[in-house]
């Protein structure tokens, strides 16, 4: 089996993707944020590529029945209910409520991956159930690619060592031997250089700066707390829903 790994969503061919299990990270911060609104019983999330998709399809919805989120350039969409942090997202904002969705990175790499046989959200802080998931698929059979959203259609150094952690553990059972592409083995150069110091890897990664910068220094904290909402979020049929008893695979 193969567990690939792309630094940017611009970098996959229909093959990277067809007949696969994909797993899309967006550390900072779509993915963490979409872990939280389904843990906090967000009924289901749409994403998009641009808030002006939001804005057209929340008309085909009662206004009590969704939730319109999203950023550009780290900041909220002006008249929409939320950005893209997760402190947003509790439980009484979101419970029982569809979330149109739409982040400057994230979301398009969603988008990208659609076409794959199934696609699951993985940060840090759902990072064992989503480990788990993708375990399963290579027990299976399944070839495993991972994509990071990256920042602005380059590489972001956080989502690399968390796609890392991912290859370091799906690539650790020599009764599922897998093969890496060059992105994997980069991938896990990385995660070995910062291991679980994810407190160091925000403060020198780029988006870490600049969400400091923003006075969005709260959000790293949440998005580094590992296995903090062990949600698996699955995006099938354009939404994404949470793994549960009502819904296996």
């Amino acid at each position: 089996m193969r567990v690939d790994v792309f630094f940017s969503a611009q970098e996959l061919n229909a093959s990277d993707v067809s007949n696969r299990v994909v797993a899309v990270i967006d550390v900072l911060r779509a993915s963490t944020t979409i872990a939280v609104a389904l843990a906090n019983g967000a009924r289901n999330i749409i994403p998009f590529e641009s808030s002006d998709e939001v804005v057209l399809r929340s008309k085909s919805y009662e206004r009590g029945e969704v939730r319109l989120a999203g950023e550009r350039k780290m900041l909220a969409v002006p008249g929409f209910d939320f950005g893209n942090s997760p402190r947003e997202f509790t439980p009484e904002a979101v419970q029982g409520k569809t979330v149109l969705f739409a982040t400057t990175n994230g979301t398009p790499a969603l988008v990208a991956v659609q076409a794959a046989r199934d696609v699951v959200v993985g940060a840090y802080v759902n990072f064992s159930a989503v480990l788990t998931l993708l375990h399963t698929a290579i027990r299976g059979g399944a070839d495993v690619t991972i994509v990071c959203a990256g920042r602005e259609r380059q590489f972001s150094l956080e989502d690399a060592a968390c796609a890392g952690r991912f290859v370091r553990l799906l690539s650790d059972r020599p009764s599922h031997p897998v093969t890496l592409n060059d992105g994997a083995r980069a991938a896990l150069e990385l995660e070995r250089g910062f291991g679980d110091e994810l407190g160091r890897l925000f403060e020198v990664s780029a988006h870490g700066q600049a969400l400091r910068e923003a006075g969005l220094e709260e959000d790293l904290s949440i998005c580094g707390v590992v296995d903090s909402y062990p949600v698996i979020p699955i995006y099938s049929d354009r939404q994404i829903t949470r793994l549960g008893p009502d819904r296996e695979r």
